[in-house]
């Protein structure tokens, strides 16, 4: 394994700059940060509307999705592949286009990688597009033409499964992430890096130089990239630092550092940055815990025998977790901070963010207190036995059945996988994407309730496509950590 802390914390690309403003971060987050107006970051965070495919920085926080069932406008459209031909060929055409003619070009080819799975019909024309792509976001003649740009190589990075998209996209993300003009360009590069990190082919090495980049923007509360106090640039970093995250499985030598950042953040006076923070240090506490091997004793390992003992029916079902070491030194003070978050009333704060922070932070609080449980809704403690319940956050996926979500990786993935497909996910999903598979190994159960028998006959339709589509082995979810 490599030498994690070395790399994401002391890398020459990031430690002097971090350094030299690590303390201003602390101060920044709690200052700076609250200068920004939550109702103008919103409206900064926002692209295009659905319809023109954006997408990038959803107001939508955690635990809204509830159902993958947004309506599919494609499921009529019998001569797709005809049109994303045409599209295609009218893409790399660029001699006589117009800057409204390439949006309208991108616009439909998103719209249509969107809500289909289309790897087939993207075969063979996979660096044409990425350069023209390129081009779209590297002249940034239009911001539209520019987003628009940004979320087709998401798409295609997702869709395509070629391994050379990072290497090809990596420095154009960067520089425009560092030198644009655009906040908003510099969020949706962020996003837009983050998919080609996972999807394109970087490896290892390539998530944790990128990790150490994202974690830098965090730090300094966006100053690294001349992007000071802009909440949208620094909840795109947050929340793609938590997808990569996901990728590394050892964090022991890393985790004091990233929850302190991340506790800076939650001072922050926007919502989605305090949330976005509060996540990954659920993960990052998640990530302290590991099953427990066959051979090994439990109390031996975790050093912790009495909280073993308090909680030992006190997890969401799978393997037995096992505390392997200390996320972060001073756990009390960050519980102490979740649960003021967990029950705020300030008036500053408007009702809808209210109640997303009190939702959130009672979830994320719960898993820090006891990191064997993961994303769940209406925990409790039952009054007699002075021990927690609640039930697993489930996701409904089209009419076919339910995904459980009981890990806070699960629930990182999934959220990053619905900001990009949005009402495409279950059509990748059960048509077999292999992006999408190999991020979310989860099995499926059927939800027979209120379904017909032809809805429950279709459902194993789809279940069996999806099946014979998986190029790869995919583990359970009990076995993918």
């Amino acid at each position: 394994m490599p030498d994690l802390r070395r790399q994401i914390f002391e890398s020459g690309k990031t430690v002097s700059r971090k350094a030299a403003s690590r303390e201003a971060s602390r101060t920044n987050s709690r200052t700076g940060s609250k200068q920004s107006s939550r109702q103008g970051s919103r409206n900064a965070s926002r692209a295009p509307s659905d319809e023109e495919d954006s997408g990038f920085l959803s107001d939508e926080t955690s635990m809204s999705i509830g159902s993958l069932d947004d309506e599919n406008p494609e499921t009529e459209n019998p001569d797709w592949e005809q049109e994303l031909g045409d599209r295609i060929q009218e893409i790399l055409d660029r001699k006589r286009s117009s800057v409204q003619g390439r949006e309208e070009a991108l616009q439909a080819f998103c719209r249509l990688t969107k809500y289909h799975y289309a790897v087939e019909e993207l075969n063979g024309t996979v660096d044409e597009l990425l350069a023209s792509f390129a081009r779209s976001v590297r002249t940034e003649v239009s911001i539209r033409e520019a987003t628009l740009g940004l979320r087709a190589i998401e798409l295609l990075a997702l869709s395509a499964f070629d391994n050379t998209i990072y290497e090809n996209a990596e420095p154009l993300l960067t520089r425009t992430i560092r030198d644009s003009t655009s906040p908003v360009l510099k969020a949706a590069a962020i996003q837009c890096l983050g998919a080609c990190t996972i999807f394109g082919g970087a490896g290892t090495d390539g998530i944790l130089e990128q990790m150490a980049f994202l974690l830098d923007i965090v730090a300094s509360d966006g100053q690294s990239i001349e992007a000071k106090d802009d909440a949208p640039v620094v909840t795109a970093a947050i929340q793609q630092w938590g997808f990569l995250a996901t990728e590394v499985d050892d964090f022991e030598e890393e985790s004091e550092e990233a929850v302190q950042i991340f506790m800076d953040q939650l001072d922050s006076s926007d919502a989605n940055v305090q949330i976005s923070s509060g996540e990954n240090i659920a993960l990052l506490y998640e990530k302290s815990y590991t099953r427990e091997e066959d051979d090994e004793d439990e109390d031996e390992e975790s050093g912790d025998s009495d909280e073993s003992d308090e909680h030992e029916n006190d997890q969401t079902t799978g393997p037995k977790l096992v505390k392997r070491y200390n996320a972060y030194h001073n756990t009390p003070e960050l519980e102490s901070q979740l649960q003021n978050l967990a029950h705020i009333h300030s008036k500053q704060i408007s009702k809808r963010d209210k109640k997303s922070l009190h939702s959130n932070f009672a979830s994320i609080l719960t898993t820090v207190e006891n990191p064997r449980r993961g994303p769940r809704y209406n925990t409790a403690i039952d009054q007699n036995t002075n021990r927690h319940y609640g039930s697993t956050l489930t996701v409904k996926i089209g009419r076919h059945g339910v995904m459980s979500i009981d890990r806070w990786w699960k629930w990182t993935r999934l959220t990053a996988l619905r900001r990009v497909l949005q009402g495409g996910f279950a059509e990748h999903y059960f048509q077999g994407n292999r992006s999408v598979l190999n991020s979310l190994p989860v099995m499926m159960r059927m939800a027979d309730q209120g379904f017909s028998s032809g809805d429950r006959q279709g459902a194993r339709k789809a279940a069996k496509m999806r099946n014979s589509r998986r190029w790869t082995a995919h583990q359970s979810d009990d076995d993918d950590e």
